[in-house]
């Protein structure tokens, strides 16, 4: 029970032998959530369990607390449980009350965002077709079947769409019974539609239908932005705050589009100006009366980017770690990552497609891939790690044992909080403090820009002036003053169990350790876990701290290959059209059928054993992965072709990069030949490519292979 208060990844968990009404008391303040009457700063990880099947729910939450996730996210996307009106279905990987006792047994507290409206590049942004014809959806057009909206006005207080919405909460809370962070379940909190710039009255009235039906949670919240045009009564909602590192829905094709830039200095502006500029527009650094007295959390922290037909950002580990550990330095005690684990788009019921487009209503602004939604995040569409899992993990662990000492420090700003874009007139640095202890954030780093190197840098937080420095081009770091018996140091503090305390030397900086106790340890060398630099005290590389209390099987030669033939060269290139947001439309299904075509024969053993990984690098525009010779597929690849071998789609590429994968163990039962269909690039097509693409015209298989990737 000690470690149970004493560290976040516990304090919010359920005992696994928890009976009804032991979870510990959570209440909030203008500071931080309070838990069990101590003071913790969570990390949180967007997951959309009905975009993962659901006998992987448990791997994939596993997965996250092992990366230092303590709450998961998650969207009930309304036309993912109800396409068809007065039809719903809670079934497979729908099954939300599933996945919430996947949860509790996993000891992961859950934040539902129940909508209406959630966006997350879903088609209509969750809102179901129906909603706007009410007669019955005619698959295989691209838009839908859409004709003319209901008689109401959509995400308002007009009673109809309410009475929409509460026989959709209830419906919600039907999972959710019983599972109430008051009956020792998992769900902590609930969030209230998405993205929304109206009045307050309608969240109040959302909030009002939820607690109609018996939603009793410790605490709700609401996206930050945009602003508000009334705002929702102070204690009702706690505002949860966002930034990316790039946006997919950015229209300019240029490299580092957009003001993003922003996000890599620290400031006291909790919001974000550059989030879904597409559907907000520009909006100005304005926040809310009112908004100061909340703690300061966010839940769109840009764990990655998806990527659209017309834009595709290739996001670094860096980016990541830089975004959060400026939301630390300026006040945050919430990380909130969006997206932590990609998934893929469930099968539609009705034959249309869940992903957003151009065509589709709602959001109509960009066209997402039909089945991938990996996000580059830390996990990947099929549970792959990203390069950010590790580079995140050492801060997530400091969250979790320095957070109570961390989280009523107050955040000052030495520095500038206005720079232009890749602005290198100084260093980029914070300080959180309170009492004697304080920490001294320091960030050299900004997306594709190239800042330089900081010398004779004077840095002081709480009375203490430390040695000067120089902070290398690219470096992050968390400097202690006064904690734990260390007056200050130039390492950063990772964690402390068992009474030992755990550092990580910052590439590029050497590491001094000046001690309360008079003693100075000068150039200290990495000696890991096994030696001690001081007493309890042991500097870790950047390699070590990211592997610290980590434990998986590893990677594995696993000696299987794929066998790649191409059996036909693509046709006529298509013509590129702009669409109704004027970007790059995506091709059509009859485009495709003019694509290069390649059968791929997989190992029979191949596809029995969990994280096989198939791994296809790709020269062209972007692709498709069918499985053949599936009784589900249509007789015919195409509606312009005639009759042939039955396929389903079961992936899709726009290429950006990184290789286009699949997990093998999710292939329709005795599958092993596939086919894989490529669109070949156009020189000047109105795409934006990153540097890391290649732009090289046409289309090939560069290189196919299988792997595996442990737990």
């Amino acid at each position: 029970m000690r470690e149970f208060l004493m560290a976040l990844s516990a304090l919010l968990l359920l005992s696994a032998t928890a009976e009804a009404g032991d979870n510990p008391t959570v209440t909030w303040d203008s500071q931080s959530l309070i838990v069990g009457g101590k003071r913790v700063c969570p990390v949180m990880g967007e997951v959309h369990y009905s975009r993962i099947p659901a006998g992987e729910w448990a791997a994939a939450v596993r997965r996250m607390k092992a990366g230092g996730v303590t709450i998961v996210a998650t969207y009930v996307f309304w036309n993912h449980v109800e396409e068809q009106e007065g039809i719903y279905n809670w079934s497979g990987q729908r099954n939300l009350r599933q996945f919430l006792e996947v949860c509790r047994g996993e000891q992961m507290p859950v934040i539902l965002r129940i909508g209406p409206f959630c966006h997350g590049e879903v088609r209509n942004g969750g809102l179901p077709d129906w909603l706007w014809n009410p007669s019955p959806i005619a698959p295989g057009r691209a838009d839908g079947g859409l004709a003319e909206a209901k008689p109401m006005r959509l995400r308002s207080t007009d009673a109809r769409f309410l009475g929409y919405v509460e026989r959709l909460y209830r419906q919600i809370f039907t999972q959710v019974q019983g599972l109430q962070w008051k009956d020792g379940g998992p769900v902590i909190a609930a969030q209230f539609d998405n993205e929304y710039r109206g009045s307050g009255d309608y969240l109040m009235a959302l909030k009002a239908l939820a607690l109609k039906v018996g939603f009793d949670l410790p605490f709700y919240t609401r996206t930050g932005w945009p602003e508000l045009s009334k705002p929702v009564p102070f204690g009702e909602m706690i505002p949860l705050y966002g930034d990316y590192a790039d946006g997919f829905w950015e229209k300019d094709l240029k490299e580092c589009a957009g003001n993003y830039y922003k996000a890599f200095n620290f400031k006291a502006f909790r919001s974000s100006t550059a989030i879904g500029t597409d559907l907000l527009g520009q909006q100005t650094e304005t926040v809310s009366k009112g908004d100061g007295q909340y703690p300061y959390f966010t839940c769109e922290l840009g764990g990655g980017m998806v990527t659209a037909y017309h834009r595709r950002p290739f996001i670094y580990a860096d980016d990541c770690y830089s975004l959060a550990v400026v939301k630390l330095g300026s006040g945050s005690n919430l990380l909130g990552y969006y997206m932590y684990h990609g998934g893929t788009n469930p099968e539609s019921t009705t034959g249309i497609t869940l992903n957003e487009t151009q065509r589709t209503l709602g959001t109509a602004n960009n066209d997402l891939p039909v089945k991938t939604y990996d996000f580059q995040c830390p996990l990947g569409e099929f549970g792959q790690t990203y390069p950010q899992f590790f580079r995140l993990r050492p801060l997530h662990l400091f969250l979790q044992d320095y957070g109570e000492l961390l989280a009523p420090m107050a955040a000052t700003f030495p520095a500038s909080q206005d720079l232009k874009k890749g602005e290198d007139t100084g260093l980029r640095w914070a300080v959180r403090s309170g009492g004697e202890s304080a920490f001294i954030f320091v960030n050299n780093y900004e997306r594709l820009q190239h800042l330089t190197a900081k010398k004779n840098v004077e840095l002081e937080a709480a009375g203490v002036k430390l040695p000067r420095l120089t902070i290398p081009a690219g470096a992050m770091a968390i400097f202690p003053v006064n904690v734990d018996g260390i007056r200050y140091a130039t390492a950063q503090l990772v964690a402390k169990r068992d009474g030992k305390i755990y550092m990580m030397q910052v590439e590029g900086i050497p590491v001094t350790i000046a001690l309360q106790n008079g003693k100075t340890l000068k150039n200290v060398k990495p000696r890991g876990m096994q030696k001690p630099i001081y007493n309890n005290v042991y500097l870790l590389t950047r390699t070590d701290a990211e592997q610290l209390f980590y434990s998986a099987t590893p990677h594995e030669d696993i000696g299987l290959g794929a066998v790649c033939t191409k059996i036909k060269d693509a046709g006529p290139l298509r013509q590129i059209v702009k669409g109704r947001a004027k970007v790059a439309e995506a091709p059509s299904e009859e485009d495709w059928a003019a694509a290069a075509v390649y059968r791929i024969t997989i190992p029979k053993e191949a596809t029995t054993r969990f994280r096989r990984l198939l791994s296809i690098e790709y020269q062209g525009d972007c692709a498709r992965l069918y499985a053949v010779n599936h009784p589900l597929g249509p007789k015919g690849r195409f509606a312009c072709e005639e009759p042939s071998p039955s396929l389903r789609l079961i992936a899709d590429n726009f290429q950006y990069g990184r290789p286009f994968l699949y997990g093998l163990w999710r292939l329709p039962e005795g599958t092993t030949e596939l086919e894989l269909r490529i669109l070949p690039w156009q020189q000047d097509a109105p795409i934006y490519l990153p540097r890391e693409a290649d732009h090289t015209p046409g289309e090939s298989v560069k290189k196919i292979e299988i792997t595996y990737q442990g737990l």
